[in-house]
């Protein structure tokens, strides 16, 4: 008899909530020996590799290649090597019970099986769910067991995906609404209208008395006035004024004229990540030109493999993160982390989205090695062979998109750093040499900072060191 237990999806970081199936690298019931790498999962930014720990094979792959589940999901049936009945496999899937991992560590290994649970009582058998119906497998698995048919489920997970909610939701039994009293329509000091609608009728002069709302509960709405201000006419107290005029509706576009891609994982982490810094984050901008005729001889003297500009900037960020340390920092609450060296974070763009490898201690290592550590960092950042420590942390950021003609640009901060540099492209420009005037190339920069940790004057400061540090490279 074949020994079975779960093959549920791993957590690396406290920080990881989910994971996604990129890909099996064995077959159902293909036997595998220890080592063997299993299945590739994609986490915010990595694609980690899952070895085996044993011998064995799955008897059961549940979780398909591109699947998102939250960590401690079931992905397979995970066997010693032996044979298994159809019924062992489902009596295991049917008592499988997924823990909570909010705060388990950093664990990679299946969880192990929970101890049996009597079987539940008989439920009506549910419809089987078609294969392209957006279900999540928790939601799947809940309306198998419990006979829901999801036909008639109107999921509200992004995107129309049925989640776990709508389908408990759909297995409550229907009750009756019980009445409690009506709903005023409106407040007692006066039209039951919003503040937006209540300022522009004072501005506009429209008397919001007999206007009809188009709102909830016929509450007068922003629309609502604005009609009124275009149409310039007096509003009957005894007929509701006009609609608003419905916005046009855009053409339909052929199937063949847009592909439609679904958002990896890394990508919707992004996504997530930096619509938070900029509702959460009070972000103001120091912008700064930089002759860069100096930097640019100094590396077209060097020997050998030159290094790129970027690892002339990251040096540079270095050593003025040390001049002035009330930059390097991260914002935890409402705690400043202000940290003795220089890990500086360089953005790397990449197939699947933008990663962030972490080159520490830069202020203590050469401009070469900064060069040697990069390329290294980079290659596997395309690649999605990084480990979390490599690109998770830093104390600052670095955006350069000077490689694409980009002359300037603002960047997002990545939190939980304090600051973030913007650089573009050095183009000839005039500047003041000593009283005359000389075309050279100089550099945009732009520093985001984060309104909560740092001031105005610590973002000007760094500006001056990083300026000086540039305009004069034999400090480097």
């Amino acid at each position: 008899m074949a020994k079975l237990k779960p093959f549920t999806m791993p957590k690396w970081g406290i920080e990881m909530s989910e994971g996604t199936v990129a890909e099996w690298m064995v077959a159902e019931n293909a036997p595998f020996t220890k080592g063997t790498v299993l299945t590739l999962i994609e986490t915010d930014k990595i694609t980690n590799e899952v070895e085996a720990e044993a011998d064995g094979r799955f008897v059961k792959l549940i979780a398909k290649p591109g699947d998102t589940v939250q960590v401690g999901a079931l992905l397979a049936v995970l066997s010693d090597g032996g044979e298994a009945s159809q019924a062992e496999i489902d009596a295991l899937i049917a008592g499988f019970v997924q823990a909570d991992t909010s705060f388990t560590g950093d664990d990679a290994t299946p969880a192990p099986a929970p101890a049996p649970t009597p079987p539940p009582p008989p439920v009506p058998a549910a419809p089987p769910i078609p294969d392209g119906v957006a279900i999540s497998p928790a939601a799947r698995a809940q309306a198998q067991a419990a006979g829901v048919d999801v036909s008639a489920i109107h999921g509200s997970g992004r995107g129309g995906r049925i989640t776990a909610q709508d389908v408990d939701q759909a297995a409550r039994p229907d009750t009756a609404p019980k009445l409690v009293g009506s709903f005023p329509s409106s407040p007692s000091d006066g039209p039951y209208a919003s503040p937006m609608a209540r300022r522009l009728s004072v501005l506009h002069d429209v008397a919001l008395d007999g206007l009809s709302g188009t709102g909830p509960k016929g509450r007068i709405r922003k629309a609502d006035v604005l009609a009124a201000v275009d149409a310039r006419t007096p509003v009957p107290s005894a007929s509701p004024a006009p609609a608003p005029s419905a916005a046009p509706v855009p053409a339909p576009v052929a199937s063949g004229d847009v592909d439609v891609l679904p958002m990896s994982s890394m990508r919707r982490t992004i996504a997530r990540r930096l619509t938070e810094a900029k509702q959460i984050i009070p972000h103001f901008y120091v912008r700064r030109r930089v002759r860069a005729d100096r930097l640019l001889a100094l590396r077209s003297a060097a020997q050998g493999k030159r290094p790129s500009v970027n690892d002339y900037l990251v040096k540079a960020c270095g050593l003025a993160l040390m001049e002035v340390p009330a930059v390097n920092v991260q914002v935890h609450g409402h705690e400043i982390h202000r940290f003795g060296r220089a890990d500086i974070a360089v953005a790397v763009a990449t197939e699947k989205g933008l990663v962030t490898p972490i080159v520490t201690g830069a202020e203590g290592r050469s401009v070469a090695d900064i060069s040697v550590v990069m390329a290294a960092l980079a290659q596997r950042a395309r690649a999605g062979q990084l480990k979390a420590e490599e690109f998770t942390g830093g104390s600052f950021s670095l955006s350069n998109l000077g490689g694409f003609g980009v002359e300037q640009f603002d960047a997002i901060i990545n939190p939980p750093q304090g600051a973030i540099l913007a650089v573009g492209t050095a183009r000839p420009e005039p500047i003041d040499d000593d009283g005359a005037i000389r075309i050279v190339p100089v550099l945009h920069l732009s520093l985001s900072c984060d309104h909560r940790a740092i001031d105005g004057a610590d973002g000007g400061r760094f500006m001056a060191a990083l300026a000086n540090l540039l305009e004069h490279p034999e400090l480097l």
